[in-house]
């Protein structure tokens, strides 16, 4: 806003003739306006857009680069290489957030607009967890280095101390300052978010890396001992000893802790995009207020159905896991067993959210048209994630209808892949209009009514609303005018006469008496079943129980590198489509 009100004085000063200046300094005046106004209009808000958009790809394709090169296992880039790059990315992005943080502390007597929608408190909690656990991972990784610092790079050291550091400061970052909608120094700043949002998306993709070699390595482990040969596996142990009793369980233990560093790192990097979308943003004042304390009443079924479907997730995960590795009538009845088990909760998946759409068919309300970068993003994130599944379907679903196997899980395989992209169509459809329908009680309002605090809201929730003159003998003119009497009390000036009877529900307490909504607790109960199912979803693969590897169908039909290519892209978009799924239907859950 400063530079753009010193555009405008230099505007006026072109209409400003004095008449002790000569017509040369006149002339002057009027060069330097040109000069200044075509040097700010080479760098418009959609070219400071480009340009940091074209910057953080670049930083991303640097990285992919060195990752393609470290996946070859040639001698000449290795992991400290990448390590180093990943390491310089986040000393640079710690260096911008402190810079912001100071500005921002040096201006706190000037208000900051809000964007409230941009995220949620128990969306943040939600990442402090994850960043947490992220932060055991990096000791878990510092122990490890320990253990051999005799004979690995002093990065695989390093590396762990500085993502540390970044996710701690990134966390506080996301607390305080993830809601600003920056007005000045618009251009630096874009290019400064933007460089966060790569960072995190390099660190995602690193991570991803990381856990499809492990994953990979352990399942040529499982063909070998199955009889399969010209499997190369790569053993990335370093050639010394370790110097403690420990790095073989820090080892092992980080393989559990990959999925949830994965998706902290993917979700940060989504929130700083609307992030770097609200800069210089104008906010509408009358969609940017919060919405009122969520109401959990008439919850029964769906928590009930998901606690049950959450339950017999870690049974199918324990059971999967220690059959798969047997012999091959017990490895195919696990497999059986797990696509069994993955029709049954589509199923009712695809019945609840085709439940949701029939109440929201019955019920014409209008769509919520107004300008929500963070809704956009959760609705392009929702498609974009889906093609990894959708992908992964259709390769199971040519493998088994053009394979000459008939294994016993052939045909459950096939309901249960086509099962997979109906599921997601109709999950997809429910949760983006639950999002764009507008609340049927967000209109209605009544200045009677004690208002609710509005936190981090731009307009002052201390000032009472205005509406206006009313002329009750106009309204009423059977009646005479009513007369207006003064009465005054310890709290102010406030009015005695006749009202109106209010048709809003009226206060008791602190809390609004309301009747019960079925198809208010219909829906929250579909959204709180869905979030269970998802989270199930989630689980199997994130820890290991991916019989796309194992049923050795897809395998056949399309060779073991390309199915291994087709899964290490498909599978962490699986995982980020059901996280991410889970967030949205948190926040249905919330506006229905």
């Amino acid at each position: 806003m400063v530079e753009h009100s010193g555009l405008d004085i230099m505007c006026l000063n072109k209409y400003c003739h004095s008449s002790s200046s000569s017509s040369s300094s006149e002339q002057e005046k009027k060069i330097f306006t040109k000069l200044k106004l075509s040097l700010s209009g080479d760098y418009p808000r959609k070219n400071a857009e480009i340009l940091s958009g074209q910057y953080g790809a670049n930083l991303l394709l640097i990285g992919a680069a060195l990752m393609l090169a470290i996946a070859n296992h040639g001698p000449s880039v290795q992991e400290e290489h990448l390590l180093s790059f990943v390491t310089g990315l986040m000393i640079l992005q710690l260096i911008w957030m402190m810079w912001y943080i100071l500005v921002r502390d040096r201006r706190k007597n000037t208000r900051t607009e809000r964007d409230v929608h941009a995220t949620t408190c128990w969306i943040r909690g939600g990442l402090t967890l994850l960043a947490l656990l992220s932060l055991i991972m990096d000791a878990f990784r510092i122990g490890y280095y320990v253990g051999y610092q005799s004979c690995v790079s002093a990065v695989l050291g390093v590396y762990p101390v500085i993502h540390a550091t970044h996710t701690i400061a990134q966390v506080y970052f996301l607390w305080f300052h993830i809601k600003d909608v920056i007005k000045s120094f618009e251009t630096f700043e874009r290019f400064g978010v933007i460089h966060a949002v790569f960072t995190n998306l390099l660190l995602w993709s690193n991570g991803v890396m990381s856990e499809a070699e492990h994953f990979l390595n352990n399942h040529m482990r499982r063909l070998s001992a199955l009889g399969y040969r010209n499997l190369t596996i790569d053993h990335s142990e370093p050639s010394c000893n370790c110097t403690t009793s420990t790095c073989s369980m820090f080892s092992s233990t980080l393989s559990y802790l990959y999925p949830f560093n994965i998706e902290y790192h993917i979700f940060v990097s989504a929130m700083l995009f609307v992030m770097w979308k609200n800069i210089g943003r104008t906010i509408d004042l009358s969609s940017n207020q919060k919405r009122l304390t969520t109401k959990t009443q008439g919850l029964t079924l769906g928590p009930i159905l998901g606690l049950l479907a959450l339950a017999s997730t870690i049974g199918i995960l324990v059971v999967y896991i220690t059959n798969v590795e047997q012999s091959l009538q017990t490895r195919q009845s696990a497999i059986s067993m797990f696509y069994i088990y993955g029709i049954v909760m589509l199923v009712f998946m695809c019945s609840a959210g085709a439940s949701g759409l029939l109440i929201y068919r019955a019920d014409h309300m209008p769509l919520d048209t107004s300008k929500n970068p963070s809704r956009q993003l959760d609705t392009e994130l929702l498609f974009g994630s889906s093609v990894g599944s959708w992908l992964m379907s259709w390769c199971s679903i040519v493998a088994v209808v053009g394979t000459n196997s008939t294994p016993p899980y052939r045909w459950t395989n096939l309901i249960y892949s086509l099962l997979i992209v109906l599921e997601k169509y109709v999950q997809n459809l429910f949760i983006i209009e639950s999002l764009y329908r507008q609340q049927e009680g967000g209109k209605r309002e009544d200045p009677e009514l004690p208002a609710s605090p509005k936190i981090f809201s731009v307009t002052s929730s201390l000032a009472p609303p205005y509406n206006g003159i009313i002329n009750r003998a106009y309204e009423t003119p059977d009646r005479t005018c009513v007369t207006m009497e003064n009465e005054h009390e310890e709290n102010g000036q406030v009015y005695g006469g006749p009202r109106k009877p209010s048709e809003v529900p009226l206060p008791v307490g602190n809390k609004i008496v309301e009747a019960p909504n079925i198809k208010r607790q219909i829906l929250k109960n579909i959204a709180v079943f869905l979030i269970m199912c998802n989270i199930s979803l989630w689980i199997l693969p994130a820890f290991g129980c991916r019989p796309q590897y194992d049923n050795g169908l897809e395998q056949e039909t399309y060779g073991f590198s390309i199915w291994t290519t087709v899964l290490n892209f498909a599978v962490p978009l699986n995982l980020f489509y059901r996280m991410h799924a889970v967030a949205s239907l948190f926040e249905v859950f919330r506006r229905v």
